[in-house]
């Protein structure tokens, strides 16, 4: 599988799993090499899950294309705030730095529902409180466009996941600017539902 999918947009990824033209497991192969390459740069995606990812991958593959759910297969990663069954969850803290949880988060099981499959944490502040993606736990998330530059917060690991193509559509959170600021500082979108709304 070719590296240029990763200069694919979301919605193409999606088509591309629904014609068939694609499996979840040769997108995961593509950002698993991708990660490699990039993310001991930027520290963006401190926690994989790749197993978890490929098994849940295959499960998935065992129903008809037209019944994957709205994302079809489309690999995710999930904010380190935000708990997904068997996957560390620090939320940034040394407090949690061990911290496995048993049962997934219900937006995390909303997501895989509708066809997402998680393959990593993204980096955050301690609990998501701050303005730039830095912790003691994994340390600082680096700008993709200049290292010595903050990428903001706090879903600084998602917007620089997906600045360097280690994502193509990544979840985050934000409460005062935490998905818009990083979103800004490296060049991509970030939505932020209205509360309540979504």
């Amino acid at each position: 599988m070719s590296q240029d999918m990763i200069r694919e947009t979301a919605c193409a990824i999606v088509d591309k799993l629904r014609s068939g033209d694609v499996s979840p497991l040769e997108l995961l192969d593509v950002l698993e090499k991708r990660i490699k390459e990039v993310d001991g740069k930027v520290n963006a995606l401190p926690i994989l899950c790749f197993d978890r990812a490929r098994t849940n991958a295959k499960a998935l593959m065992q129903k008809p294309a037209g019944a994957r759910g709205l994302l079809a297969g489309l690999p995710v990663p999930i904010k380190d705030l935000t708990d997904v069954a068997g996957v560390l969850n620090t939320q940034g803290s040394p407090i949690f730095k061990d911290n496995i949880p048993a049962k997934s988060d219900l937006m995390v099981e909303n997501l895989e529902a509708n066809g997402a499959v998680v393959y990593a944490k993204s980096n955050t502040p301690e609990f998501g409180a701050g303005a730039n993606t830095f912790n003691e736990v994994f340390g600082a998330t680096l700008n993709p466009w200049d290292t010595t530059k903050s990428a903001a917060g706090s879903s600084g690991g998602a917007a620089v996941a997906l600045a360097t193509g280690m994502a193509w559509l990544a979840q985050g959170s934000d409460m005062g600017g935490s998905l818009r600021n990083p979103a800004a500082f490296c060049g991509v979108v970030g939505m932020r539902p209205s509360i309540g709304r979504v």
